[in-house]
């Protein structure tokens, strides 16, 4: 075994866990998840069952990552955030299949306490605010803020924000690390 569980945790059989990942106290990793490589696995966190999780994926405390939903490598979930798989769901009546996927692209970042309705694509390298709720997909790189969530900018891969909510018709630059961006039907994609 080459990664940790604290004693207070539960992992299912038949989970796969990558080296150097972390679980720590009180949490629960349900069968038929799949966790990558150096992940960081916060206290009192869920997950799962049948949940796939990439590569360098940091899920701070408190969160729940249920059924139907994808982590990609390289994802940031804040404290306490909260995923949904049911759209309409009621106590007393069943919708397991009902569960509607949400992916989360490589790179983004969720902030504390945001909520992500389910069904929906948070795109590459996008950052959503604190406390927002998405409930449509977010552009690659984007920045979206509030409830409901909506458009507030544009960020770099490193997380700076790339500045005014438009662009120029030609590429933009970061001022931290110099990487350049144009604009695309998906949001933003690196450019030379």
């Amino acid at each position: 075994m080459n990664y940790f569980v604290h004693q207070s945790s539960f992992v299912d059989e038949a989970c796969q866990i990558g080296d150097g990942t972390k679980i720590w106290h009180f949490s629960h990793v349900m069968r038929g998840t799949r966790i990558g490589r150096g992940c960081s696995i916060g206290q009192n966190v869920s997950i799962g069952p049948d949940v796939t999780i990439g590569d360098g994926v940091r899920i701070q405390n408190n969160v729940s990552v249920y059924t139907g939903v994808t982590l990609e490598d390289d994802v940031f979930c804040g404290p306490s955030m909260v995923f949904t798989n049911v759209i309409n769901p009621r106590s007393h009546v069943s919708r397991k299949d009902e569960f509607k996927p949400t992916i989360v692209r490589r790179g983004a970042t969720l902030g504390a306490n945001c909520t992500i309705v389910c069904g929906n694509e948070i795109g590459r390298y996008a950052m959503v605010g604190a406390g927002a709720v998405v409930t449509r997909p977010v552009l690659e790189y984007a920045l979206v803020i509030g409830s409901p969530a909506r458009f507030a900018g544009w960020m770099c891969a490193c997380g700076e924000k790339l500045g005014a909510t438009s662009l120029p018709s030609g590429p933009i630059a970061c001022r931290r690390c110099g990487s350049r961006y144009t604009k695309t039907d998906r949001g933003l994609t690196p450019s030379s």
